[in-house]
């Protein structure tokens, strides 16, 4: 899996990178399907100093996409974390039912 990390806006501290790349990583323990993984982080200097992290993760035939907006940015990092996490899971069962619809269909016909 590549993870690639952006920030807008702003010059982001290594810590702040490394963060980001450990959280992405600890989604390849749910899904090992994952090509790449894409952290934006934007941050919003009029509005109240908001931090904003989204996160695109590319899986084979789709884009998993989160927006999340706080005061600080491990916390946005681990709420957009959060949000691609149940998004995967979803795509994950509905792989697999999918997968086991096939196999009754063909066990069916025999």
């Amino acid at each position: 899996m590549k993870i690639n990390v952006t920030s807008r806006h702003f010059k982001a501290h290594q810590s702040i990178v490394e963060y980001a790349e450990q959280a992405a990583a600890k989604l390849d323990h749910f899904y090992d399907g994952i090509i790449k993984c894409d952290f934006i982080l934007i941050y919003e200097k009029p509005r109240n100093s908001l931090k904003v992290a989204e996160l695109k993760v590319a899986v084979y035939g789709t884009i998993l996409t989160s927006v999340t907006k706080s005061d600080d940015f491990p916390k946005s990092i681990d709420m957009a974390v959060e949000k691609v996490l149940v998004q995967l899971k979803k795509y994950k069962a509905k792989l697999r039912s999918r997968d086991r619809n096939l196999v009754r269909t063909a066990t069916a016909k025999v």
